[in-house]
């Protein structure tokens, strides 16, 4: 389940630079459909070069975005912390009602998580000690209520050349100024396309295997089915309609992607793989104005 993970982030996720380089680590440890996954923040700061500060950052960026959440109530190997990817599982979860056919209902905003599956992979409940006074604290639901807390700064299992903090974390450009904390959120009925989203689209091919008619009701489709969401960040709202746009089936037209021969080479002669890391190092050298 881990290349499915990581294929939602290549393919939707809005995040950039080193909060991009963190979440798709974070995916390639994804177990299974529940897209929890668990890390230390050390191992990160080493796998994607960066300071313990700058990967505390943004992941504060990305739990703002709505693309990672951090489950304290568990824990994983060697008392690591564990993630989950909401929109990715969502959008798994879609796609296997799809495959089976299932009644159109409303989805939830995530599947409820079932700790008893994550047991296999080490992830099991955070261990509560008994208070002095004899006052039993309540007990760890089996749905692993999310609870949002400031990242500890860890002392044990950290990398002896990775730095808490160093130049590059004043000199790093700060390419996730939409995770801002002054972000407003928004309902998904006052979320408009924005040109980049439809250029992607565009880009993508989805314009065309959907034509604009189709475009215009998956469109329709989503916002229905979105009306009773929590309001999100405008980049969080984007994110999801590309996720749905990219499972949309065109109205009448055949799946290309099921006609035998049909190769994974992008258009230009480009591999997925290739297009995906020339988008990284794009996205990594995009001027910011404070060179």
């Amino acid at each position: 389940m881990s290349s499915e993970a990581r294929e939602w982030v290549w393919e939707n996720s809005s995040s950039r630079g080193t909060a991009r380089l963190v979440l798709l680590s974070i995916a390639d440890r994804v177990a299974d459909e529940q897209c929890v996954s668990w890390a230390s923040l050390s191992s990160l700061a080493q796998r994607t070069r960066a300071s313990v500060s700058t990967v505390r950052e943004a992941i504060d960026r990305l739990v703002h975005a709505g693309e990672l959440e951090q489950l304290d109530d568990l824990t994983g190997p060697q008392r690591s912390t564990v993630y989950r990817l909401p929109l990715a599982a969502q959008a798994l979860a879609e796609t296997a009602e799809d495959t089976d056919q299932a009644p159109a209902g409303k989805p939830e905003a995530a599947p409820t998580l079932r700790i008893s599956a994550l047991r296999r992979y080490g992830i099991r409940p955070r261990e509560v000690p008994e208070s002095p006074t004899g006052v039993r604290k309540p007990a760890v639901p089996e749905t692993g209520r999310l609870r949002r807390k400031p990242a500890p700064r860890r002392t044990g299992n950290r990398q002896s050349d990775v730095p808490e903090s160093g130049i590059q974390n004043r000199s790093e450009p700060d390419l996730n100024r939409r995770y801002s904390s002054g972000a407003a959120v928004i309902s998904a009925a006052g979320w408009q396309v924005d040109p980049a989203t439809h250029t992607w689209a565009r880009q993508q091919g989805h314009l065309d295997r959907l034509g604009e008619q189709g475009l215009q009701a998956a469109d329709a489709k989503w916002r229905a089915h979105r009306a009773d969401f929590k309001p999100r960040p405008a980049s969080a709202w984007a994110a999801d309609w590309r996720s749905w746009i990219a499972r949309e089936h065109a109205p009448g037209r055949p799946n290309l992607y099921a006609v035998p021969g049909n190769g994974t080479a992008s258009k230009g002669g480009m591999t997925r793989a290739e297009a995906h890391t020339a988008a990284l190092l794009a996205a990594l050298d995009e001027p910011t104005g404070t060179e």
